[in-house]
């Protein structure tokens, strides 16, 4: 169950379920499946936004969530990762990862998984790469690490924009090509 993942990260619930769920928006994924995998994200971050001490997932769910078989697992495998990650992230400027701050970056990382969501064609990897390295400054209490992904943030709602923009241009020529 997911709440029983979200127990076992503790304290660090909230960057833990970030980059769960945003690290599989980071691969390129066919349209339309963003925007379900989108949905825990946005719950997830909607809930550090309002300051929850602890997620609520519903039901059905909670359910569905990872079996602490799978959990032990993923663990085992991303052993090797954490130690090489634990050298670069460590503890500092940690007002930037305080509870108000969490309330401010799950603000952050609501508009970035809605942006993630939308079912255009690659838009969903920039803020998923920007929600994953947020967890991350959350789970190491990180600001340093804060602060890139808030700037990583930015650049990801610029790049799409540009996505969005260059793609309705695309199209104007395309049709005006086709009908001229």
């Amino acid at each position: 169950m997911l709440s029983d993942l979200a127990h076992q990260l503790k304290s660090r619930v909230w960057g833990g379920l970030l980059v769960i769920f945003a690290a599989i928006n980071v691969i390129p994924l066919p349209p339309g499946t963003n925007t379900i995998i989108a949905i825990p994200l946005v719950l997830v971050s909607a809930q550090m936004a309002a300051g929850r001490t602890s997620p609520w997932f519903p039901a059905r769910v909670n359910r569905r969530g990872v079996t602490k078989a799978e959990l032990q697992t993923l663990i085992a495998k991303m052993g090797w990762f954490e130690e090489r990650v634990e050298r670069i992230f460590r503890p500092r400027l940690g007002e930037l990862t305080g509870p108000a701050a969490t309330r401010v970056i799950g603000l952050v990382c609501v508009v970035l998984s809605v942006i993630a969501g939308l079912p255009i064609l690659m838009i969903h990897n920039a803020p998923a790469v920007a929600i994953v390295l947020f967890g991350l400054g959350l789970i190491y209490r990180d600001g340093v690490l804060v602060i890139v992904a808030a700037v990583a943030a930015v650049l990801s709602i610029l790049f799409d924009a540009a996505l969005v923009i260059w793609g309705v241009a695309a199209i104007k020529y395309a049709a005006a090509w086709l009908h001229g």
